[in-house]
């Protein structure tokens, strides 16, 4: 009975130790970044070293263009990778005006699989689409530079800090016509949203937006270098959405986001600064380390009643050789 109640306890041990670990697991899987994964074919591209950085003011309202980041004076940075063209430029996103134009057009389904949306069903909203739509700029992004590949560690996190304007802006990404829509931004939430995307990746998401007028739209891509340090730029993107929207009034408006040239950047956007891409957030630290502690505790248990069956069964065996002797 005493040795049977000796084994029974180190499995009430095991019992902690198997929790602690399924907890370590779970927090080790959360709080981390939306993942962009590349949902349609048809994307692959490359892109070349030598590319140039082309100067002056410039409307994109058709063809193909990607966000990314790149190496300008071997400084990280954030551009917009011109594809509108025969021969690919990388242009600085102070000097484009990224134009929807009505052909955008289209109609909020009645389908509760889009409330993320927050507008109503048979509303008119503008689509940038996730397939090219030849009358529609197509606006993704990639980390496809060369020197980017390079030097980066796994991948990039592209976070929305903000977005100005007289409607609501949500990214989604949408694998065929049956699967659920992955929301990645949402102009009406008002804390910054982080999503992953891969090196070498390629990938265009839907743009909706709920009303004509100029869009300022924060970006900022960090990322981990294989060097151990670690990047961050911050860029506004410029969108006219409407045929009569002007350009010069996009080209020409300010914001208070936390990307404009020269602002401080708030609290929260210190702390975005502050993180490492794809790095656990500090609750998550926390809650890892209190995981860990438990582990431990249940180690030592583990260790301390071990030992004391072990004591327990010479003392036993002891007492069964002295009483043979009697």
């Amino acid at each position: 009975m005493t040795a049977g109640r000796a084994r029974s306890r180190p499995r009430t041990t095991s019992a902690i130790l198997r929790c602690a670990v399924a907890t370590l697991i779970v927090l080790a899987t959360t709080q981390t970044p939306a993942r962009a994964e590349e949902p349609t074919p048809g994307l692959n591209q490359s892109i070349a070293a030598d590319q140039p950085l082309a100067t002056g003011r410039a409307e994109l309202a058709t063809g193909h263009v990607d966000l990314g980041p790149r190496y300008v004076d071997n400084q990280w940075t954030l551009l917009i990778h011109d594809g509108t063209q025969a021969r690919p430029v990388w242009r600085n996103p102070d000097e484009v005006l990224l134009r929807v134009s009505d052909a955008a057009l289209q109609t909020v389904p009645d389908d509760p699989t889009y409330a993320f949306l927050g507008v109503d069903a048979g509303k008119r909203v503008y689509v940038v689409p996730q397939t090219q739509n030849q009358n529609v700029v197509w606006l993704g992004w990639n980390t496809q530079d060369p020197r980017v590949m390079q030097t980066i560690d796994r991948g990039v996190t592209l976070i929305l800090l903000g977005v100005r304007g007289p409607g609501n802006l949500t990214t989604y990404l949408q694998s065929g016509n049956f699967a659920a829509p992955q929301p990645l931004w949402r102009s009406a939430d008002s804390t910054a949203q982080p999503f992953w995307a891969e090196v070498n990746t390629h990938t265009h998401a839907n743009w909706v937006f709920t009303a004509p007028g100029v869009y300022l739209v924060a970006v900022r891509a960090s990322a981990d270098l294989v060097n151990g340090e670690t990047v961050s730029a911050t860029r506004t993107l410029r969108i006219a959405v409407g045929d009569t929207t002007s350009a010069d009034e996009a080209f020409a408006a300010t914001a208070d986001l936390p990307t404009a040239a020269g602002q401080a950047p708030t609290g929260e956007d210190r702390a975005a600064d502050n993180e490492p891409a794809g790095r656990p957030t500090p609750l998550l630290l926390i809650a890892l380390a209190g995981a860990a502690a438990l582990l431990a505790v249940g180690l030592v248990l583990l260790l301390l009643r071990g030992r004391g069956a072990k004591r327990r069964a010479e003392q036993e065996r002891a007492a069964t050789v002295s009483e043979g002797q009697r």
